[in-house]
């Protein structure tokens, strides 16, 4: 990788102030002076920045909370995407999973394509938790239909699900599910009786959204959090 890449990828800063630096003289490469900003750094040698070694990170994982209008995906000719709301650094990151264009909350970006591979493959079941706000009534039973598994007008049922309804008269719930059907929450709630009118997704797979973050906002992945991804990639 180009020296000046790895700086903007790796310390967290701009193409144009890894160049900056390595002409101050601030790089180093095995303990010598950098001379050339587009000079290779090969594996298994030593970067540092102000005397400070650089560690490449295999992988970033972030977290976004994504706001409404925005589609998950890479890249488009028309629509803003996810990827346009996050400054990987030069990383090539991807959405984990997609959310709708009207769905807010949650949304792991990464560059680790095996995790997601196995987060998203319905074999590893990996939970995920949406709150939902609905116009209508929703049946008196619907706890246990949701428990029970619900026919949304596939081949097989929806797995069982855990819905949670407040104590107060508010029309909104919370669902577990531990799949991603097409549409599964609007769907499931459309068969219990309720109209979607928005769609917030606060969990995935042991990860919780972190309220500090507002909409279009994101963040690194803490360890532990990242620890969470991994061992629900386990199965």
């Amino acid at each position: 990788m180009r020296l000046d890449k790895y700086l903007a990828t790796y310390a967290q800063m701009s193409r144009k102030e890894a160049k900056k630096a390595v002409r101050e003289g601030r790089v180093s490469l095995d303990g010598e002076a950098a001379v050339r900003e587009d000079g290779k750094v090969t594996d298994g040698q030593e970067v540092c920045l102000d005397g400070v070694v650089i560690r490449a990170e295999e992988f970033v994982y972030y977290m976004l909370n994504k706001p409404a209008g925005v589609i998950s995906a890479t890249s488009d000719r028309i629509e803003r995407t996810v990827i346009d709301l996050v400054d990987a650094k030069g990383r090539e990151i991807f959405p984990m999973g997609r959310l709708d264009r009207d769905t807010t909350g949650l949304l792991i970006l990464t560059d680790d394509g095996a995790l997601a591979h196995r987060l998203l493959s319905p074999r590893y079941h990996v939970e995920k938790v949406y709150e939902f706000w609905y116009e209508g009534q929703l049946v008196p039973d619907a706890v246990r239909l949701a428990a029970e598994g619900i026919d949304i007008g596939e081949k097989t049922p929806a797995k069982p699900a855990l819905l949670e309804l407040p104590d107060s008269p508010e029309s909104s719930a919370r669902l577990t599910i531990s799949e991603g059907k097409y549409h599964q929450v609007k769907r499931m709630a459309a068969k219990l009786g309720g109209h979607v009118t928005q769609l917030r997704r606060v969990s995935f797979a042991g990860v919780v959204l972190d309220e500090a973050l507002q909409p279009g906002e994101y963040r690194p992945l803490t360890e532990e959090e990242v620890i969470h991804l991994r061992e629900a990639g386990k199965g």
